[in-house]
């Protein structure tokens, strides 16, 4: 007699099935796992360029709104002095005043920019 194999035995030589619902459904696992790496590597590479890009974009724009606003008020500064305190006459007196109001703002900036930090010696 010739020994038969019994229908439900396992061949250890094949690998086994999968051994819960979850895992046959592999082409979706590696979808979402290939989803993931690509995120992490853009995360990684693109996200610092996007912050530096965002740094210098809004950085320009204030010193743009900055440099407009300072003329505007410059501006401003003269027109009120000339109307309303020195008279039309002596638009010169206004300027001037103007100007060393500015002179004496930047000589103070130019000292606090050339002070040395109190921890060096």
């Amino acid at each position: 007699m010739s020994e038969s194999r019994p229908v439900d035995t396992v061949d250890a030589s094949r690998p086994a099935g999968p051994s819960t619902p979850g895992d046959g459904d592999w082409p979706a696992q590696a979808a979402d796992t290939i989803v993931r790496v690509v995120g992490q590597v853009r995360d990684k590479t693109t996200g610092p360029a996007i912050t530096a890009a965002r740094g210098v974009v809004y950085g320009l724009l204030a010193v743009l709104l900055g440099t407009t606003c300072a003329v505007l008020l410059a501006i401003l500064l003269v027109r009120v002095l000339d109307s309303y305190l020195v008279g039309e006459n002596n638009t010169w007196l206004a300027h001037f005043i103007i100007g060393a109001l500015f002179t004496v703002v930047g000589l103070a900036m130019m000292k606090l920019a050339r002070r040395k930090p109190p921890n060096e010696a």
